[in-house]
């Protein structure tokens, strides 16, 4: 209870919100589809596997070890291991295959499930007035109402994202391969690696000393508001965001051109931006290791240095990346003296400005 302007008790304040064990229970059962009635040995003997095999799964999947004793499973879970082990068994995946598949999911939904919450309670903090604390356990108490549109959310999203992915799968079969065919010519530190592309960052300017002073609710719309001006601008300029790493996002992109349309939109829209400071960016045209939704090799290595190397506000890239813009009128490449790199020797910075056209358009 707080006291009003007059020193009395404001008679609207809500008491602390208590769970019981019989919410939590219902909301678990929802959730889970069943009661607990199995353990995991059990699971194992129905699915017919092995409890090592069975394990390897549920590993993958990220779920905490469990007793040989503790009831923790139900009818779902079988489905679930019998569903998986079947696509081995039909030999539609090996299960190497299979656990990396399954790892994927846990580690993607385990992201999203904690995305998910921490959105609801900020806007329940922030529209309702609530305590953090209060906002959580009223969570508790609303998410069955939830459950059943965000799980047709996420299967909606995933099916609309596996076909945006069967479509770039087909544009490389088109033109793609030629490009990977193209690679960087002459760079032997990434003529090995299988598919070419445009490898981009951004990197927020001052972040570690501007997170320091801002409370909690500031540095969260800081954050939120770099990764969704981030994210809006990489998907309209056809790329893919590959990963947020606090103030710093790499993503790619099919060709030079996209990937350069994207970066100039990046460094302007945060050198515009009234809450945001300006960001360093980088792109470098080259090879690439796609594996467990990350990107590897000596091309993303570059593309870090030259960030580190750029100013605020501005868009650096390699010569080797130069080359195949300078001829696009809509570009506007500044060369630099060499640069002593970590790890490259000699590289040749050169600044990527915008030349002709409009660039990327946002909604």
């Amino acid at each position: 209870m707080h006291p009003d302007m007059t020193g009395g008790e404001r008679e609207d304040a809500a008491a602390p919100l208590e769970l019981d064990r019989e919410t939590i229970r219902r909301l678990e059962r929802e959730l889970l589809g069943a009661e607990r009635t199995l353990r995991r040995r059990d699971i194992a003997a129905a699915a017919g596997v092995s409890l090592l095999s069975a394990r390897k799964l549920w590993r993958a999947m990220g779920f905490p070890n469990i007793g040989d004793d503790d009831v923790a499973f139900t009818e779902k879970d079988l489905g679930a291991l019998t569903t998986i082990i079947d696509m081995v068994r039909q030999e539609q995946l090996t299960e190497d295959a299979a656990i990396s598949i399954t790892r994927a999911v846990g580690q993607m939904t385990d992201r999203m499930v904690v995305w998910q919450i921490e959105a609801i309670v900020e806007e329940m903090v922030a529209q309702r007035g609530l305590s953090d604390s209060d906002a959580r356990k009223t969570l508790v108490t609303e998410l069955p109402d939830l459950i059943e549109p965000l799980e047709k959310t996420l299967v909606y999203a995933w099916r609309r994202q596996m076909n945006a992915g069967v479509q770039r799968l087909a544009l490389r079969a088109e033109s793609g391969l030629r490009s990977s065919e193209a690679g960087r010519d002459g760079d032997e530190q990434d003529a090995p690696l299988p598919l070419a592309r445009a490898v981009g960052f951004a990197d927020l300017v001052s972040y570690t000393s501007l997170s320091r002073r801002m409370n909690e609710r500031t540095l969260a719309q800081l954050v939120q508001r770099f990764e969704n001006k981030s994210s809006e601008i990489i998907s309209v300029g056809g790329g893919r965001l590959v990963k947020t790493i606090g103030d710093e996002v790499l993503y790619i992109a099919e060709s030079p051109e996209a990937g350069a349309e994207i970066s100039l939109a990046l460094a302007k829209a945060f050198s515009d931006d009234e809450f945001l400071p300006s960001a360093r960016c980088s792109l470098v045209w080259g090879r690439v290791l796609s594996r467990l939704g990350d990107i590897y090799g000596p091309t993303v290595n570059l593309a870090a240095r030259l960030t580190a190397l750029a100013e605020p506000g501005q868009v650096l890239v390699d010569s080797v990346t130069a080359a195949t813009l300078e001829q696009n009128e809509k570009f506007v490449l500044t060369f630099h003296d060499p640069r002593n790199v970590r790890g490259f020797g000699e590289v040749r910075p050169a600044t990527l400005a915008r030349g002709t056209g409009s660039g990327l358009i946002l909604d």
